[in-house]
């Protein structure tokens, strides 16, 4: 059983991830000790019995990939995640870790991984040109079309420039993998435009009627593009509501063990004290048990944040004892759910899986 990822399947029907099989692996204790032993010594290069900072890169690395971050060194924010899952693993100060602590950890992780995935479930479709026909033979395909069209605002725009824009402003609801990933346009769309306009006059004036037709055209050279190469697209849909932070916050017990646990990872000065300035450190370790994105992930909820922390003059250079700052955090948190009560952030998004369903994580691959 693998607990991210498995073959996509030759059926159209949507696979839902819902963390259910990572929770069974975890709570199988014989095969998760088989799991972690197996991915314990594939890390342990110098046989040891330990793991050293360098052999836990590749582990933090998948884990990394697993929760859909970019690799390391290509964002600031997604590198402080990274730094992050390491300092879970060596509490911020050791050099070694044991398998007992190697197994405790990666539990904890993907048990929050599960959560997350429970919480905001990942429908995993396969896109084989068959709804994009659909979609260009029905009765909402003229309106929608012409209403694209007339938000399209290219004065010198050729007709190909409007089919690539129109083909741009299409949903995977209507049966159209994301053309902002490189690969569909690449190996989809634009071999499809090419074999479309094979003599034909493309330079001409746009009208709205050439268009509709055209377009019609170039989406059924691009459905059958699809049923060549069908496409994996992972879809999700999150709508951040202030619920999670509430459950937190009502739950005194979880919420104590949360800042407990994110304060081991926050810098102190030399008298123990706690700058504010890293406020937004510590929500971002809290984040996932509150329901949060991380810092960096979601330009409105950023937004949200910053006013939240000028409220509690996070950049006015104190520092704080531990109460203070757990103070501080639990009003922020606060703050940031009633805002959300108020006003509700949904985000959806969709991403073109070029491994096997999430990953080709060593780490997240159980033995066989």
């Amino acid at each position: 059983m693998d607990p991210l990822s498995s073959s996509p399947s030759s059926s159209s029907k949507p696979q839902v991830l819902d963390g259910s099989e990572i929770m069974e692996l975890v709570a199988n204790n014989h095969l998760f000790s088989s799991f972690v032993d197996h991915k314990f010594q594939d890390l342990d290069t110098d046989k040891d019995g330990k793991l050293s900072l360098q052999e836990l890169h590749p582990a933090v690395a998948d884990i990394g990939a697993a929760l859909g971050l970019p690799p390391q060194g290509t964002s600031l924010d997604s590198d402080n995640i990274y730094s992050q899952v390491l300092n879970e693993f060596t509490h911020g100060s050791r050099d070694k870790v044991s398998k007992t602590e190697f197994k405790e950890v990666l539990s904890d992780i993907l048990l929050g991984m599960a959560a997350g995935l429970k919480r905001d479930p990942i429908v995993i479709l396969r896109m084989d040109g068959e709804d994009l026909l659909e979609f260009i033979n029905s009765s909402a395909y003229e309106p929608e079309m012409i209403a694209t069209f007339s938000e399209i605002n290219l004065p010198e725009g050729s007709l190909h420039d409007y089919i690539v824009k129109a083909f741009e402003n299409l949903t995977v609801e209507q049966g159209m993998p994301p053309p902002s990933d490189s690969w569909v346009m690449s190996d989809i769309i634009e071999p499809a435009l090419e074999s479309c306009a094979a003599g034909e006059n493309w330079d001409k004036p746009v009208s709205q009627e050439i268009f509709l037709f055209e377009f019609k055209r170039a989406a059924e050279h691009v459905a059958q593009r699809l049923k060549e190469q069908p496409v994996i697209v992972a879809h999700s849909e999150n709508t951040f509501d202030g619920s999670s932070i509430r459950r937190l916050l009502s739950n005194k017990f979880e919420l104590d063990k949360s800042l407990n646990t994110a304060l081991q990872s926050v810098p102190r000065d030399k008298t123990g004290k706690l700058p504010k300035e890293h406020l937004q450190l510590a929500l971002d370790l809290v984040a996932p048990l509150a329901g949060l994105p991380p810092l960096g992930a979601l330009d409105e909820m950023d937004k949200l944040l910053l006013d939240v922390f000028k409220m509690v003059d996070a950049d006015d250079g104190k520092v704080v004892k531990e109460d203070e700052f757990k103070k501080l955090l639990t009003e922020i948190l606060g703050a940031v759910m009633l805002q959300l009560e108020g006003s509700p952030i949904s985000v959806s998004s969709n991403s073109v899986v070029h491994e096997p369903l999430a990953c080709s994580s060593t780490l997240l691959t159980p033995p066989s």
